[in-house]
């Protein structure tokens, strides 16, 4: 294992992260000066982020380079990948601290070291939950930089980090197999540097359309940024406590599903339709199956709902009996963002019908596509593992056919039906084993039901943020022990990283030598 090769791209990772913080605080300081609220703890977290990202740096320039392969193997990238994920959260979370302990004066959640971790955790994860009862109390500078992390999570800082950092060579290849979101991205350049910079500039004018789409609809310059930065990341971070429900805008829920839509497709498609191969988009048996799910879903929950007859209770605590069109987009939109892993809410969805909550939890293990920024196992993964089940089903009353499993014109092989029955089983076992630890850490908690444990487990594993009951649209995760907001952590790295490449690091051969 060639430790000094990681040590030193840790390094380049954290002077990244201090140039973003850099930048963040030269605009606060313009727009609010030097001593304006939040400004100098993004110039303290800079400050020590180089320092840091220097040190790392200058420990790890010895890297020996192995002729042909620049000393980057596989677990080289296993390593590196989740302990970016790891560093880049604490120093995410020191503008968070240095506020809160220096800033801010009686008992604000981000005093706590636990609490400011969690927050970053949930950012750069584009998990979304929070430990923030107020919003409000959070200066602009913070907020943005809040947003600002889970977009750098969204298609990953790693890629990011492969796409503007040449030195990775061949093993950026392997960093980016590791890193992006789904089985294996398609649609884009073969070249690794060139494919995530494309990435990146897809990213990037997406998100750019979406501010100026949200102004025109009404919304302000600041938040217009911050709910772009974190629907194209399905992150869901929002600058007011009822999330987009606060602005009560029809307009504003409509362009937030289109994006959120957009935000949770195979972005090698996009590529794809750039170069004029619109047809690709919609042969692609993912995004057809994708657009089927969100489709499906959404009609069930709006009949469940017109079936109630209950008002609908936004995020804001309005109770209103909304007419079928409010009832129509209030359904479209949490289904859209529970799928997709966003989290963004518009009504309080605990207190809907059984079957509309059922849906939005199966949805929740589905999540976005191969290659998009959503979480979750992936659309492609629970289409192939449909594919497997119906293939065996067939096979218990006519076991002598032999008939080639497909996922449109593309042949399954044995060795990915394997990967994905393995991945889909691995989300399923730590759903169950998250549940019971967070049951136990909170023994004593009497807010703490199953249905509060299970849905923080699978929205911390899928990267969805809200769940149900004490973690739902309009509640918290600020109320957890600190041991399990910890354990949560380790939940939102698992699933943002796709459950094996952190794994791998508990199992003893994978730090011999040989």
């Amino acid at each position: 294992m060639n430790y000094r090769l990681i040590i030193h791209q840790l390094g380049l990772l954290v002077l990244v992260l201090s140039a973003v913080l850099f930048g963040i605080w030269l605009w606060a300081a313009i727009a609010l000066g030097l001593s304006g609220l939040g400004v100098s703890p993004l110039l303290w977290s800079t400050g020590i982020g180089t320092v840091l990202g220097c040190i790392l740096f200058l420990v790890g320039k010895s890297a020996k380079k192995q002729s042909g392969t620049g000393s980057m193997g596989r677990r080289e990238a296993l390593l590196l990948v989740s302990s970016s994920w790891l560093l880049g959260a604490v120093v995410s979370s020191l503008p968070f601290f240095i506020w809160g302990r220096y800033e801010q004066d009686g008992s604000h959640p981000f005093q706590s070291v636990i609490n400011c971790f969690f927050e970053a955790m949930s950012g750069l994860t584009t998990t979304g939950a929070t430990i923030l009862t107020d919003i409000s109390t959070v200066p602009d500078p913070l907020l943005f930089w809040r947003s600002m992390i889970q977009w750098l999570g969204g298609l990953g800082i790693v890629v990011l980090f492969v796409a503007v950092l040449p030195s990775l060579g061949v093993g950026g290849k392997k960093l980016f197999k590791v890193e992006a979101p789904g089985p294996e991205p398609e649609g884009v350049r073969p070249h690794i540097r060139e494919t995530a910079r494309i990435l990146w500039v897809i990213y990037l004018c997406l998100t750019i359309v979406e501010i100026v789409a949200y102004k025109v609809a009404g919304m302000q310059w600041f938040d217009a940024s911050c709910h772009a930065l974190t629907t194209l990341a399905t992150g869901g971070f929002s600058t007011q406590n009822a999330s987009t429900g606060a602005f009560d805008s029809r307009t504003i829920n409509i362009i937030t599903i289109v994006f959120m839509v957009l935000a949770g497709a195979n972005f090698g498609l996009y590529y794809a339709a750039v170069k004029g191969k619109l047809r690709v988009v919609w042969t692609d048996p993912e995004f057809r199956f994708y657009i089927f799910l969100l489709t499906a879903g959404s009609v069930v929950v709006i009949f469940s709902l017109l079936g109630s007859g209950k008002p609908l209770i936004t995020t804001t605590g309005a109770i209103e009996q909304a007419t079928t069109g409010e009832v129509v987009t209030q359904g479209i939109f949490t289904v859209v963002s529970q799928q997709t892993t966003t989290g963004f809410a518009t009504a309080d969805y605990d207190t809907w019908p059984f079957v509309a909550k059922g849906v939005l939890l199966m949805l929740m293990f589905v999540g976005g596509c191969a290659g998009s920024t959503g979480g979750g196992i992936k659309v492609i993964r629970v289409w192939i593992a449909l594919k497997v089940m119906l293939a065996e089903l067939e096979r218990a009353f006519r076991p002598n056919v032999v008939r080639p499993l497909k996922v449109g014109k593309t042949a399954i092989d044995p060795e990915l039906k394997l990967a994905t029955i393995a991945y889909v089983l691995g989300v399923l076992v730590l759903f169950g084993i998250g549940s019971g630890a967070i049951m136990l850490f909170e023994s004593g908690n009497p807010e703490c039901s199953v249905t509060t444990a299970a849905t923080a487990s699978i929205a911390t594993i899928c990267t969805v943020g809200p769940g149900l009951a004490k973690v739902g649209a309009i509640e918290n995760y600020a109320w957890f022990s600190d041991a399990s907001k910890l354990f949560l952590c380790v939940l939102m790295a698992i699933g943002r990283l796709e459950v094996f490449a952190v794994l791998v690091l508990f199992v003893p051969r994978f730090w011999r030598s040989t």
